[in-house]
């Protein structure tokens, strides 16, 4: 029968600064794989929620100013004119950003 060496090199204990580094980066990753899998769906839902929001009050409040209430038969007009503006403005800024402007 062959005895375990103490003092044998592949048998030398994890240092206390090594352990507790891989323990924190342990702990890291775990977080990020949470925030990455479950949070971040979750925050996704919730940040096109205010943007739809976000776009909604905006609308009423630029149809209003042009005197059209969000109970007129006039507003979904005004809304999807709002709408078009929009799209016009996010098609122009990734022009730029593509360098085509």
């Amino acid at each position: 029968m062959t005895e375990a060496k103490t003092n044998d090199p592949s048998l030398q204990r994890i240092s206390l600064p090594a352990l507790g580094t891989a323990s924190l980066l342990a702990i890291l990753i775990a977080f990020g794989l949470h925030a990455l899998f479950i949070s971040g769906p979750a925050m996704r839902a919730a940040a096109r929620g205010d943007l739809k929001q976000s776009i909604a009050d905006e609308d009423r409040d630029v149809c209003a100013t042009l005197g059209i209430r969000a109970t007129d038969t006039a507003f979904p007009a005004c809304s999807r004119g709002l709408a078009i503006v929009r799209q016009k403005q996010v098609d122009r800024d990734t022009a730029a950003a593509l360098g085509v402007l």
